[in-house]
């Protein structure tokens, strides 16, 4: 029972997490990075919106800045629950410690009127949460460490597809930095080529390809599948996109999609370090 309900908060956790992700791009291609322009009040007077700023993004960026308060939530339940399993205590630890980073980094964005680095920090620090929160609900949901030593040589590609799939994402903030969605009119951007970026980007993502796909045919197995049933469909919206001139909802889509693809690939590197018990229900 009491595995069951600390399960049920890391899950809840990690969709949290997940939807930071959305809520942050949603921000970003609304323009709504500064619609509240302080921190940690939303504008000089008060901590909610008021009429003295654009009233639509200041609820916008209010309402990704209160997700923060159920994340913290999620976060310390699952600590409270874990706290006596030394193996998943500091995996709790860190989702907690994660989550006040995101909001101090959260405030050095607004502070720096919305950089691309920082926004880039933002959103790769909620991918790593993300990965913690997969590996936090991983050890609970039934599963045990592989020990054979045979399976052992096998992570090196396992690892071999996070590397090439973080700096995926590294090189999608890049484009996004330089491109149109800077979350506010004023932001500054980054001074490279769009065209060279994105296609620097496009790279990374078929060389993370061929990774996934030797995966599933050399090691079968679901969540390498699974990875890349997702990268698929994230091609397809990036080369919408980039046709159609970087439209805001597809843009959005392709954000949830960077979230659904890193903890695709992350499980699939826990499938190769982790296996179902036989005695989990």
């Amino acid at each position: 029972m009491e595995r069951g309900r600390l399960w049920y908060s890391a899950t809840t956790l990690l969709a949290f997490q997940m939807l930071l992700v959305v809520t942050g791009g949603l921000v970003r291609v609304t323009g709504s990075g500064l619609g509240c322009p302080t921190w940690p009040k939303c504008t000089g007077e008060s901590f909610v919106p008021d009429k003295s700023s654009s009233h639509i993004h200041g609820l916008i960026e209010f309402g990704n800045r209160m997700l923060t308060f159920a994340l913290v939530a999620a976060a310390v339940l699952t600590l409270m629950l874990a706290w006596r399993r030394s193996d998943l205590r500091k995996l709790a630890w860190f989702q907690v410690l994660g989550i006040f980073g995101q909001g101090i980094l959260g405030g050095i964005t607004v502070l720096t009127k919305l950089h691309p680095a920082t926004v880039a920090g933002h959103l790769l620090l909620s991918m790593l949460l993300i990965a913690g929160a997969a590996s936090l609900q991983s050890k609970i949901d039934g599963y045990s460490e592989i020990l054979d030593g045979k399976v052992k040589h096998q992570t090196f590609v396992a690892n071999l597809l996070i590397v090439f799939a973080f700096l995926t994402l590294v090189a999608g903030t890049i484009v996004t930095g330089s491109g149109p969605h800077a979350g506010d009119w004023q932001a500054p951007r980054f001074a490279f080529n769009l065209y060279n970026v994105a296609h620097f980007h496009s790279l990374l993502v078929a060389i993370t390809f061929a990774i996934s796909l030797f995966i599933a045919i050399k090691y079968p197995r679901v969540q390498a599948n699974l990875l890349i049933g997702i990268m698929i469909c994230q091609g397809l919206i990036g080369i919408i996109q980039w046709r159609l001139g970087l439209p805001q909802v597809l843009v959005g889509f392709h954000l949830l999609g960077s979230a659904l693809f890193w903890f695709a690939a992350w499980r699939t590197k826990l499938s190769f370090k982790y296996t179902r018990s036989e005695h989990s229900a």
